[in-house]
């Protein structure tokens, strides 16, 4: 709708300066001249917004002119009220924050959208975290913050899964992520992407080196390259198990990671043959959590890996009740 459009124009121009045509036409899919006719029409309506040609040319507003947001419509307003994920400001000390901006959106909303918008706050809850997550250590942001808003180089001192001792980087951030409820530290290290979870930063020290990010990389390209990597991360050993249908649905749960293909659920037989990936012969070990509901078919070394383990665990109870 060109009303959308002109309010579009009005709000880019106002928190960007000013904006060449040409990119205004990219950003609204529309032709140049529509923008044109646009800017025409807002300096109409009252607005000062003028325009010049030329090589460092664009459109601008007349300095000092603001808008408030009372042309927001009703889902954008009910929108900003529906929260993020429980927590996430609250870890990056925002929660007063974004409880003095919402007031501020309230007050400045047309006043029939904000009984919606009120409501909408209290019947719409986004929680992030997994069920039965347990306990998790505090995160303290606030260095990693520091290092991400400088553009300032970090020296980590990181503790990986399954080291005892910490390792020392020295990183170029490109930001936070919170992802499940857990956030990471995007960074490079030597020009290649790397992913640190907040929680096992031992200490952060900002350095006084100014951060050397690869050229046009932003922190959601980076963030996808690493997701990429986790997600399509091949597996090193192909197994074909069964699993009692009683049991399927959790089992499809759990490790949905895992599957290589979605198994055929139709049906009355007692198994169902499902098909997994793992990137190491110990992974599969997770299996066992199942009891006698699974069944490792193939390959015969995930086999004897699972019987073993199962063995070992059987001796150490069975020397465990023995009488002193």
């Amino acid at each position: 709708m060109k009303a959308d459009r002109l309010l579009s124009i009005l709000l880019l121009l106002q928190t960007r300066g000013r904006v060449p045509a040409h990119e205004l036409a990219e950003r609204l899919e529309v032709s140049v001249r529509t923008i044109y006719r646009d800017v025409e029409a807002l300096s109409a309506s009252g607005v000062p917004v003028y325009a010049e040609r030329g090589r460092h040319g664009g459109i601008e507003l007349l300095a000092g002119f603001r808008t408030d947001v009372t042309g927001l419509t009703a889902d954008e307003s009910r929108a900003l009220f529906i929260l993020a994920a429980q927590g996430t400001h609250a870890a990056l000390g925002l929660d007063a924050a974004l409880g003095s901006a919402l007031r501020k959106v309230m007050a400045a909303l047309p006043a029939p959208y904000r009984p919606a918008a009120e409501v909408t706050s209290r019947r719409i809850l986004v929680d992030g975290t997994r069920w039965k997550g347990g306990p998790r250590k505090a995160v303290d942001l606030d260095v990693l913050q520091d290092a991400v808003f400088a553009d300032r180089r970090l020296r980590l001192r990181y503790r990986h899964s399954g080291d005892q001792e910490p390792r020392t980087y020295t990183v170029d951030p490109y930001g936070l992520v919170s992802k499940a409820g857990v956030w990471y530290l995007v960074a490079d290290r030597r020009a290649t992407p790397r992913l640190f979870r907040a929680d096992r930063v031992r200490s952060a020290t900002v350095l006084e080196d100014p951060v050397r990010r690869r050229p046009g990389v932003e922190l959601a390209d980076a963030w996808e390259e690493l997701r990429r990597q986790v997600e399509e991360r091949p597996g090193g050993i192909d197994v074909t198990a069964r699993v009692r249908r009683g049991r399927l649905d959790m089992f499809l749960r759990l490790n949905a990671a895992q599957l290589t293909e979605l198994p055929d659920t139709e049906g009355e037989e007692e198994w169902v043959t499902v098909r997994l990936s793992y990137g190491v012969l110990g992974q599969a070990r997770q299996l066992l959590q199942f009891a006698h509901h699974v069944e490792v078919l193939q390959p015969p070394e995930v086999r004897a890996e699972l019987a073993a383990a199962a063995a070992s665990v059987t001796e150490l109870y069975r020397r465990a009740g023995r009488p002193d």
